[in-house]
């Protein structure tokens, strides 16, 4: 049975009024870049596809270069657009996966419990995405396949400990065979994104009044001079 199971591990402890929305949603008041980056095998396209679609594949065509999926929610009262780009894991095509970090709001790190190579390798995707990406691109770490729980190479507190140690935003275990925390991956990544812009409308609201401010003052002074000069 699917399981699109809420996690444990939040981005805030902040309660959300959240609501999906179908994938050709017309309309939206935010759009965010996220690109899902790991070696190829690890499940990328079968997590975004189970996601998006809750649709699984058994047996998946490793992706050449990338694909593009859409996935709407309302978060309170603004509806986001996350668009993901899934990309290939092969090193053949890293120079092409470099030019998909730049403008990415988020990115999701991928590597499969049961392949010890492949967290190995989340060093060096991350030290990539950190020499391409914006440096304010927040990063998930997120472990897949945890339905191979008796392959399991890869201690799920080993996962927790990186994330905590590299400062990621979030750390979370999936499957995208069974669903487990599939579809929480987007709901924590639009809820941490959600948090950031109001967090920046705040700021530049803020710093708006702040010139208002300064131009009155300025005005006053102004006027200030203007009367003392006519009564001399």
């Amino acid at each position: 049975m699917d399981s699109q199971e809420n996690s444990n591990t939040s981005s805030s402890t902040e309660e959300y009024k959240i609501e999906m929305l179908p994938e050709d949603y017309p309309q939206y008041d935010l759009s965010f870049k996220l690109i899902f980056i790991g070696d190829s095998g690890v499940g990328k396209s079968c997590l975004t596809t189970k996601a998006v679609k809750n649709n699984f594949e058994e047996y998946y065509q490793a992706t050449v270069g990338f694909e593009f999926l859409t996935f709407n929610m309302k978060v309170n009262d603004k509806v986001i657009k996350l668009q993901i780009w899934d990309t290939c894991g092969q090193e053949i095509y890293k120079s092409l996966i470099s030019n998909f970090y730049r403008n990415s709001s988020l990115a999701i790190l991928t590597y499969a419990i049961d392949n010890k190579e492949s967290f190995n390798h989340v060093e060096n995707w991350l030290n990539d995405l950190k020499s391409q990406a914006n440096p304010d691109v927040r990063i998930f770490l997120v472990g897949n396949k945890a339905d191979l729980e008796e392959d399991r190479k890869i201690p799920k507190e080993e996962g927790e400990k990186y994330k905590e140690d590299q400062h990621l935003d979030l750390f979370m275990e999936t499957s995208a065979k069974t669903g487990h925390n599939a579809r929480n991956v987007l709901v924590e990544a639009a809820k941490i994104l959600y948090k950031d812009y109001l967090k920046f409308d705040e700021n530049k609201q803020n710093e708006d009044n702040n010139k208002g401010q300064k131009k009155g003052q300025t005005l006053i002074k102004k006027e200030k001079k203007e009367k003392k000069g006519c009564c001399q």
